[in-house]
């Protein structure tokens, strides 16, 4: 453990950042300040740590967040006191609704410096309400050394804390945590002579070697937990002629019973271990599986038999969606995004099985009649039967309209020459390289994506999205975090507003590692609410729900240095995806019609079934 023995506040610095790069964070985001100097200097001289500048706190956070998403490993980012912290508030909210890793680091004043009104200064205490895993204030850097004794103690209670927050961070369920830093004057790093004549002191020298050795044995422990669990999951997730799991739950369906299995958009640690355990679970159950839009599994080889992609249309026939309902409901996660789904459960009220993978929250917002199994999926078992007639034809129903839908809109984007907005979610599934990294914007994107991102074959992709709260904020720093430092590419696909509500994340420009395509809908305004009842009311509908905005992107884009092509055609789209640049950020700009293309997505919604008049018949 390295110790910067300058001043009072660089020692505890080095001492909090030396920790966590034992521990294992890769990255800090440096917002600027002056309260959180110490800590910006110890980030900036760790060599393991890569410390990313980021003007804005808020895009600084969401920056964190897609990078923690991508690695399933905490992410720090630091700013200073006051409101600064507070601009993070989103990314926060988030990070806990979706399970993701963060250490908030918001440097304070210390005590005596709040309440009358000193600069830069609010409560911090607890800014962040009841979203972070855990949350505590640091004790000030330690000034015993003015009386000559200074105690090594209070540097151990540093370390173990950050041991502390760093657990509570990932375990028993992720998310952000919040340490409150409060530094006193001198910030700067002028070396102070009582400070720097500590480097001699036996016990800081023993305090070093204790600290690493410490750190090393728990990085250590980690690894071979992390070992053992994958180990046994893999060991759990194989095929056996009987699936019952001993301290677990055994589902003893019995063979005239149909099940339904739905996936929402379940970020799994391990998707190639995930996607093996429910493939297995749907070849024992001989089950269709209704998968997510932001699921691995939608775009799996093994699944594929069982995978139902199209389940939004086939339900929206009342008849149909009757005759289709299970008598068990398996549920994996969340829900599926889709409305149209959750009406249907809420409608028949089916008993659901929800399976939470240890999360203590309620994942039933339909409030049905519910079990809900607390612990991983590896522990679920199932008794193995020989596939009954029942459970055959139900489930060859399913595949067979599923396959009719496919088909239908194959050949109805195949054929569709017009810039029309649903068609660039289908093409991005047939066109992206595999293994790219997919970051979806919300409202219309994602919702084109769940409706028509069908690839034609097996095309593996990594798609994220921040449905935590469902918000637009954040979309382009959260996509630009994903994908830095990664060797894939990426790709943001977000609507117009969306991308407005983040253009500072382009002044990471400069700093950013990594290949971005941003495919960018620009149909000036909010195109979801076009799809709302409210789009019947004008006015106030364009002017206070759609809000359009006048901007020239291409001059949007000249201001941030970045590339802008405007997309002409399909083909022009086709080469730009076929071919992602290695390095650097670029927008692909698709104009289109809003108000056209809601009215044709409605018409499409209203044609309940394949056997009905081509949908290329739609104009």
């Amino acid at each position: 453990m390295k110790l910067d023995y300058r001043t009072l506040n660089t020692l505890w610095g080095s001492v909090l950042v030396e920790t966590l790069a034992g521990l294992g964070l890769r990255y800090a985001i440096i917002c600027p300040g002056s309260r959180s100097a110490p800590l910006a200097v110890a980030f900036s001289q760790c060599e393991t740590i890569e410390a990313i500048p980021v003007l804005d706190e808020r895009s600084g956070a969401f920056f964190a967040l897609g990078l923690a998403k991508r690695l399933q490993q905490p992410v720090a980012l630091v700013c200073t006191s006051g409101t600064a912290g507070a601009n993070t508030y989103g990314a926060v909210i988030e990070a806990a609704h979706t399970g993701v890793p963060l250490l908030l680091l918001t440097a304070d004043r210390p005590p005596e410096l709040r309440e009358c009104h000193a600069g830069q200064t609010i409560d911090q205490l607890k800014l962040f309400g009841q979203f972070p895993r855990w949350q505590i204030e640091l004790a000030l850097p330690d000034e015993s050394w003015n009386r000559g004794d200074f105690q090594v103690s209070h540097l151990s209670y540093l370390r173990q804390t950050l041991i502390q927050a760093w657990e509570r961070s990932l375990y028993p369920v992720a998310g952000p945590v919040h340490l409150n830093c409060p530094f006193r004057d001198p910030l700067a790093p002028h070396p102070d002579p009582r400070v720097t004549a500590l480097a001699q002191s036996p016990d800081l020298q023993r305090f070093a070697e204790e600290s690493q050795r410490l750190i090393d044995r728990w990085r250590q422990q980690y690894e071979r937990q992390q070992c053992e669990q994958q180990q046994c999951e893999q060991q759990q997730s194989e095929p056996q002629a009987d699936h019952r799991r001993e301290n677990g739950w055994t589902l003893d369906l019995s063979p005239e019973e149909t099940l339904l299995i739905l996936v929402g958009p379940f970020q799994s640690r391990h998707p190639d271990r995930f996607i093996q355990i429910v493939t297995n679970l749907a070849q024992t159950l001989h089950c269709p599986v209704l998968t997510d839009a932001l699921n691995p599994l939608r775009n799996g080889e093994s699944l594929r038999p069982y995978a139902i992609t199209t389940y939004d249309f086939i339900l929206r026939n009342g008849t149909r969606a009757q005759t289709l309902c299970p008598q068990v409901v398996l549920q994996i996660g969340e829900l599926p995004t889709s409305k149209t789904l959750r009406q249907w459960l809420q409608q028949n009220q089916v008993l659901r099985y929800v399976l939470t993978d240890g999360h203590p929250d309620n994942f039933d917002p339909l409030h049905g009649p519910v079990v809900h199994l607390r612990g991983s999926l590896d522990r679920l078992g199932v008794f193995q039967r020989e596939p009954t007639p029942q459970r055959q034809h139900y489930l060859q129903t399913w595949q067979t309209l599923d396959q009719q839908y496919r088909d239908h809109f194959h050949q109805l984007f195949s054929t569709l020459t017009e810039l029309r907005e649903p068609k660039v979610a289908w093409l991005l599934a047939q066109t992206l390289p595999p293994d790219t990294l997919l970051f979806v914007a919300n409202s219309t994107p994602i919702r084109d994506v769940e409706w028509f991102g069908l690839p034609a074959s097996p095309r593996p992709l990594h798609t994220f999205v921040n449905r935590g709260a469902n918000g637009i904020d954040g979309t382009l720093s959260t996509a630009l975090g994903l994908v830095h430092g990664s060797d894939r590419p990426g790709v943001l696909l977000t609507g117009d507003l969306s991308l407005l509500h983040d253009t500072n994340g382009f002044l990471q420009r400069s700093s950013f590692r990594g290949s971005l395509t941003i495919v960018l809908i620009n149909n000036q305004g909010g195109g979801i609410f076009e799809l709302l009842p409210i789009a019947d009311f004008e006015p106030p509908f364009e002017t206070f729900f759609a809000t359009p905005q006048q901007i020239d992107f291409a001059n949007l884009c000249q201001t941030y240095r970045i590339s802008h092509t405007l997309i002409q055609t399909w083909d022009h789209l086709k080469t730009h995806l076929e071919h992602l640049p290695p390095q650097g950020i670029q927008v692909l700009e698709i104009r289109t019609d809003r108000r056209s293309d809601a009215a044709w997505r409605k018409q499409i919604f209203a044609t309940e079934s394949p056997s009905m008049p081509p949908l290329s018949t739609v104009n």
